[in-house]
């Protein structure tokens, strides 16, 4: 057999078990679709027999507990009490709204997940983002576990805060894709660790697809450490990203400690190179983001030019946030 029969016969397996797997992927979206809405209507039917009971508290605990005996005699272990509290619970949490969840696209974990946020701005939002980005359970978990939600409020106004409930996180500017604090716990620093700008950026290399994740959708990694030179003098930007949604480079600067107005000035000298001399006519402005441990805002605001919407500085954090703590700032947000 030469080489072009083989090419031809390994181009055409690939079709097939290309096919295939597809038509599993489709057969276990099917199975998952199904079984999230029967546990749906079993909730629902569950609910609806309680409230023909007068004592509706102890009927209710009677009817599982009778429901659970005869399902599991006949169906397996999958009907314990437990678990029809939760289909039960899930009929009363996603029967009041109308969510992307009506379709029922996500797992069953993931809405063992959801129902166990309150707000339900919040778990409207991470629902959106899960479906959208095809977040696994384990990503859906760190997400909310670094707070992601309270990050992305902190940098709206009041105004566009409703619309993560309801659209998800739209990515239309520059500001709508900057976090702050950006969480890397995944790179495993503690809180209070002595280390470099440069052991900073190899921790994020080595986990650049977690970090890729965490500065949000869109984002291509570029290089690390990418030169560039203009009057015999060289230069480097310690990370280079693109953005495919806003269309542009995005170029990211390390600082372990609190960022001063040189830092920002450096940034804005990177941006300007990109602008006039790396983008294309068709490509939108270099963003510039100083990733830093401590920032004066006042110091910041008064360095930027007014207008601006190309250079921000954002706090990092190695360690996962206190919600409780961010929770408390928006509601102090939402009163000013």
């Amino acid at each position: 057999m030469n080489e072009i029969e083989r090419n031809t016969r390994s181009n055409f397996y690939n079709k097939v078990a290309y096919l295939l797997k597809e038509a599993r992927k489709s057969v276990v979206q099917t199975v998952n679709k199904t079984m999230v809405y029967t546990y749906f209507e079993i909730g629902r039917m569950i609910v609806e027999e309680e409230q023909n009971g007068k004592e509706r508290a102890e009927y209710g605990k009677q009817i599982i507990k009778g429901l659970s005996k005869r399902l599991i005699s006949e169906f397996g272990k999958g009907f314990s009490q437990r678990n029809l509290e939760q289909m039960r619970q899930f009929y009363l949490t996603y029967s009041k709204t109308q969510t992307l969840s009506a379709e029922f696209n996500l797992s069953w974990s993931h809405y063992l997940k959801l129902m166990r946020i309150d707000n339900e701005n919040e778990r409207n939002f991470y629902e959106k983002e899960a479906l959208i980005n095809n977040w696994s359970l384990r990503e859906l978990q760190r997400q909310f576990d670094s707070a992601l939600y309270e990050r992305l409020v902190l940098s709206r106004d009041k105004k566009t805060v409703k619309e993560l409930s309801e659209k998800g996180q739209i990515v239309e500017k520059p500001v709508d894709t900057i976090k702050d604090p950006y969480i890397l716990e995944f790179i495993g620093l503690p809180e209070n660790a002595k280390y470099s700008e440069s052991e900073l950026e190899q921790r994020i290399i080595n986990e650049l697809e977690h970090f890729l994740l965490e500065l949000g959708k869109g984002y291509a990694f570029i290089g690390r450490q990418v030169r560039f030179t203009f009057d015999e003098k060289h230069f480097r930007v310690d990370l280079v990203f693109y953005n495919r949604l806003l269309q542009c480079f995005v170029l990211i600067d390390l600082k372990i400690g609190e960022i001063n107005h040189q830092d920002l000035g450096q940034m804005q000298m990177y941006v300007n190179y990109y602008d006039r001399f790396v983008k294309l006519d068709n490509e939108n402005k270099t963003i510039g983001i100083i990733l830093c441990r401590d920032k004066n805002d006042t110091l910041v605001e008064i360095t930027l030019p007014e207008n601006n919407e190309q250079i921000f500085a954002s706090k990092y954090q190695t360690v996962l946030p206190s919600k409780k703590e961010l929770k408390q700032l928006i509601e102090n947000k939402i009163n000013e």
